[in-house]
């Protein structure tokens, strides 16, 4: 039999707010974090705007020590341990002493990891000064370099890995850390992901025209899903973090639980099909919905709201197609749906993490929140369901079932299903 797994820690650095207070104040008013960014215009860059979490030196000090400070140049890896720290000390869990705590693990995902970090290092070995790089070099530029600076300070002593699935990173890593403490292989797992920001991460999306030009000059229009005149992704970039934990053991030390993972599914579309590098395979998006609700044990009906992957790109009204194919549900009996690209962009390797952490806060909090931008929604997804469905203002509503999907660059789907935590 299956261990129950519950959440019961949340942490946040995002492009509209950092910290979980502060991001659920945001999110709830509708606030976005996209804003004007000069060195892009100065690199001539189409798209000049972007989503960069507020992380002053106050915020920083919180965590790191002044000589870590100096070390740390990748935002990547700010961003992950911030995040992943509060997640830790929000669950009411202290850090190893002496030796490791076998029970506790951490997966940990990203994209591109200390890019900045990386050309730096490229120019000091071209120039015959290797002995210059420093003693951080890799530890800031390795995948699982976040998964490894966590690890050292918690002391875990179970699983400590990190993966990368493009866009799904998040959602993957949350699901697999379920799936640990849901086979006994672990009491609690910290899962997230993170991604850097700046011009070396975003170039080639700029190159490849997927990115708007058109509100350079309105930076908090310019992330449109759901909408007529959505014209592509904005970048973001940030991380979200996700105490993941047997139900027993939850119970044992009264922790706070946020919410239930009652299961979910991952797949590859295998670029058949339609499927390509950059779109997804249809057929493939609605069987990971559908072995998400599989595997969770509950029917369409239950879902109450759809938390998207809708990149404000012309895939938005393909992606509320597979929806209604997957559940059955047209029109106003479609659940409601909502996407956090609209107010922080989009957070690529770090996007499923920080939409996580909102799909939970909804559920534990009763709210909906507004996909903004999108006062002109998209005739092709009128056609399918009913304009009150797409909330653009904050909908106080007790909720009990959210599915959170990903699907992600190279064609690879990830859908998680969140409840209502009821003992």
């Amino acid at each position: 039999m299956r261990n129950r797994v519950v959440i019961t820690g949340l942490g946040v650095a995002a492009p509209n707010a950092v910290g979980i207070p502060s991001f659920l104040d945001a999110i709830k008013a509708g606030r976005s974090g996209i804003t004007f960014l000069p060195e892009l215009a100065e690199l001539k860059f189409s798209c000049q705007i972007g989503g960069i979490p507020p992380v002053t030196d106050s915020i920083k000090q919180q965590y790191f020590t002044e000589l870590q400070l100096r070390q740390l140049t990748s935002s990547g890896v700010i961003y992950g341990v911030i995040a992943g720290l509060e997640a830790w000390q929000n669950a009411g869990l202290p850090v190893a002493s002496d030796k490791p705590d076998w029970t506790s693990g951490i997966v940990f995902g990203t994209g591109l990891l200390g890019i900045d970090k990386l050309r730096e290092s490229i120019y000091k070995v071209d120039a015959g000064q290797v002995r210059r790089l420093g003693s951080t070099v890799v530890v800031q530029t390795m995948a699982s370099g976040v998964s490894a600076y966590l690890g050292g300070i918690i002391g875990t002593g179970n699983q400590l890995t990190a993966n990368s699935s493009a866009c799904a990173t998040g959602t993957e890593a949350l699901l697999l850390a379920y799936e640990r403490i849901a086979n006994g292989h672990a009491k609690r797992m910290l899962a997230g992901s993170c991604s850097d920001h700046g011009p070396y991460i975003w170039g080639g999306f700029d190159a490849m025209r997927v990115m708007p030009y058109q509100f350079n000059d309105s930076p908090e229009r310019a992330s449109r899903p759901l909408s007529a005149t959505a014209s592509g992704f904005v970048p973001g970039s940030g991380a979200g973090a996700l105490v993941v934990e047997s139900l027993e053991t939850a119970l044992a030390r009264n922790a706070p639980i946020y919410a239930e993972i009652l299961g979910g599914h991952l797949n590859s579309g295998g670029q058949r099909g339609g499927g390509s590098m950059t779109a997804p395979n249809a057929v493939a998006v609605k069987r990971c919905i559908q072995k998400a609700m599989e595997d969770a044990a509950i029917k369409p009906d239950d879902i109450d709201v759809i938390d998207g992957h809708l990149t404000a790109t012309i895939k938005d009204a393909a992606e509320v197609t597979a929806w209604c194919d997957a559940l059955g549900r047209k029109g106003a009996d479609f659940p409601y749906i909502n996407s956090l690209k609209s107010m922080v962009g989009h957070c690529l390797s770090a996007a499923g993490s920080i939409e996580c952490v909102a799909a939970v806060l909804e559920l534990n909090e009763g709210f909906i929140y507004p996909s903004i931008n999108c006062e002109d929604l998209h005739s092709d997804i009128l056609s399918l369901i009913a304009s009150h469905k797409i909330p653009q203002q904050l909908i106080k509503k007790k909720i009990n079932i959210i599915a959170k999907a990903n699907f992600g660059f190279g064609d690879v789907n990830a859908c998680v299903i969140l409840k209502k935590f009821q003992s």
